[in-house]
C-alpha cells in the first residue's frame, strides 16, 4: 500500500469515527473533533511532542478571528430580534408585495433577516406572520412557510457574516468580501427555486392548516405596528456590515496599496470593525434611541453569547482538524493524489460536506469537517477559495432529516407528520443544496 493510499484511509477512517462518536455514542461535536484530530495525527505518525502544539495553533488561529465575529454577530442579531426589527422588515415587505405575492416577500425577508439572526430564531420570530397569512387566505401553510424557510436557510449557510461561511472562509483563507458576493450570486436563484417556486408546488400537494396549539402560543406575542422600529433603519443596520466588507474587497482590488482611501476602507471594512460598527449602531438606534435602558441592553448583549459559545468551540475544533492535516503531511499527499484524479474541487467539497451532513445532521460539523479536509488541498487547484466555501455550504444543507434539529422545528411549528416534513422541508433543503452547487459550478466558469 502506497503512503498516499494509507494516509487517505486514515482521513476516511477519521471521518467515520467522527460520525460514529456523534451519532451512536452521542459525544459532543467539539470533543469529537478533538478526539478525531488526535487520532489522525497519531495514525499519520506525527511526533507526540508536536501534536499538542498543532492543536493549540489550529484552535488559536481559528478562534482569533471567529470568536470576535460570532460574538459581535450574536449581539447584533439579538438586538434585532428583541427590538422587533425582524418583524418590521417582514411586515413592510408583505405590505409592498401584497398578499398575492406574500410568499416572495417572506423569502426576501428570510434572506435578509438571516444575515444577523440565527436560522431557528428568525423562523420563530416570523412564523406568526405565516400563520396569519395562511389563516386569512385559506392557503396551505407551506405556501408561505417554505419560501420563508428557504430564504432563512440559504443566507444562513451561504452569506457571511453568519457563522458557517465565515468559519469555512477562515479555514480556507478565502476573502470574506468575495464569499459574500459569491454567496449572494448563487444564493438568490437558489432561494427562488427552493422558496416560492417549490413552495407553490408542494402547497398544492399537501394542505397544512394552521395548528391550533401554535395559534394560542403566538397570539399574545404580537406587537403593535407603532411599537416596531422603522423599516429603513432596520434595513440600513442589517446591510451596513455587508457593505463595509464589500467596500474593503473592492478597494483591495482596484486601489493602490499606499492609497489612504484603501487603508481607511480596509480598516472599517475588516469584519471586526464592520460588525462592531453595526452592533453599536443597533445598540443605539434600536435600543437607547427607542427608550431601552443601559441595563436592558447589557442584558441582551450578555444573553446573546450563550448560544454563540458552542458555535465558537466547534469552529475552533474544525481549525484543529485542518491544522493536524497540514502539519502531519496528510493534506499535502491527499491534494497530490486528488489533483491527479481530475475530480472537480467544487463537487469534491460538496460531496464531503453532504456525506457528513446526511450522516450526523449538523450543518456546522459538516462545514467544518469539509473545510478542514479541503484546506490543505486548495493550493493544488486553480480556483478561488470563495467558491469552495459556497460549495461546502451547499453540501451542508442537503437532505435534512430526523437527525437534524431543523427537521423537528418545522415539524412542530407546522404541525405536520414526519412523512410530510420529509416531503416538504427535506426536499426544500435538498433543492437548496443541488441548485446551489450547480450555480457555484456555472458561475465559477466565468468569474
Amino acid at each position: 500500500m502506497s503512503n498516499a493510499t494509507y494516509l487517505t484511509l486514515i482521513v476516511i477512517i477519521g471521518v467515520l469515527a467522527l460520525l460514529f462518536l456523534v451519532m451512536k455514542l452521542k459525544v459532543q461535536a467539539f470533543v469529537t473533533l478533538l478526539i478525531v484530530s488526535m487520532g489522525v495525527a497519531l495514525a499519520a505518525g506525527m511526533p507526540l511532542d508536536k501534536i499538542m502544539g498543532s492543536i493549540q495553533n489550529g484552535m488559536g488561529g481559528t478562534l482569533g478571528f471567529i470568536a470576535v465575529v460570532v460574538g459581535l454577530g450574536s449581539m447584533f442579531g439579538q438586538m434585532l430580534e428583541v427590538s422587533g426589527g425582524a418583524e418590521r422588515l417582514a411586515r413592510t415587505l408583505i405590505k409592498w408585495f401584497g398578499k398575492e405575492k406574500a410568499s416572495w416577500a417572506l423569502m426576501i425577508a428570510g434572506f435578509i433577516i438571516s444575515i444577523p439572526v440565527f436560522f431557528d430564531v428568525g423562523f420563530i420570530i416570523l412564523v406568526p406572520i405565516v400563520y396569519s397569512l395562511a389563516k386569512e387566505t385559506k392557503k396551505s401553510l407551506l405556501f408561505y412557510g417554505i419560501p420563508l424557510l428557504a430564504g432563512l436557510a440559504v443566507t444562513h449557510t451561504f452569506v457571511p457574516p453568519t457563522p458557517g461561511p465565515v468559519a469555512v472562509a477562515q479555514l480556507l483563507n478565502a476573502d470574506l468580501g468575495k464569499v459574500i458576493f459569491y454567496g449572494l450570486l448563487a444564493g438568490i436563484p437558489t432561494a427562488i427555486v427552493a422558496g416560492p417556486i417549490f413552495g407553490k408546488y408542494i402547497s398544492n400537494k399537501i394542505y397544512v392548516p394552521v395548528p391550533e396549539y401554535m395559534i394560542k402560543e403566538t397570539e399574545n406575542d404580537k406587537k403593535e405596528d407603532k411599537d416596531l422600529p422603522s423599516f429603513g433603519f432596520v434595513l440600513f443596520t442589517i446591510l451596513l456590515p455587508i457593505v463595509l466588507i464589500l467596500l474593503n474587497t473592492w478597494s483591495s482590488a482596484f486601489l493602490p496599496k499606499e492609497s489612504f482611501t484603501r487603508i481607511f476602507l480596509g480598516f472599517i471594512g475588516h469584519p471586526f470593525a464592520a460588525l462592531l460598527i453595526a452592533t453599536l449602531v443597533a445598540f443605539i438606534g434600536l435600543g437607547t434611541y427607542r427608550g431601552m435602558s443601559k441595563e436592558k441592553i447589557n442584558e441582551i448583549a450578555t444573553s446573546s453569547l450563550a448560544p454563540a459559545g458552542l458555535i465558537i468551540l466547534v469552529t475552533g475544533a474544525g481549525g484543529v482538524f485542518k491544522q493536524v492535516l497540514i502539519d502531519s503531511g496528510v493534506g499535502k499527499l491527499l491534494a497530490e493524489s486528488i489533483a491527479n484524479s481530475n475530480i472537480n474541487p467544487i463537487f469534491l467539497a460538496f460531496l464531503i460536506a453532504a456525506i457528513v451532513r446526511i450522516a450526523q445532521g449538523s450543518a456546522t460539523v459538516a462545514m467544518m469537517t469539509a473545510g478542514g479536509i479541503m484546506a490543505p488541498m486548495l493550493p493544488s487547484f486553480n480556483i478561488d477559495p470563495a467558491w469552495i466555501v459556497i460549495a461546502i455550504a451547499a453540501g451542508s444543507t442537503i437532505l435534512s432529516h430526523v437527525n437534524d434539529s431543523g427537521f423537528w422545528l418545522v415539524n412542530r411549528y407546522f404541525g405536520i407528520s414526519e412523512k410530510d416534513t420529509l416531503r416538504s422541508w427535506t426536499i426544500m433543503e435538498t433543492i437548496i443544496a443541488v441548485v446551489g452547487v450547480v450555480c457555484v459550478f456555472i458561475f465559477s466558469l466565468f468569474i
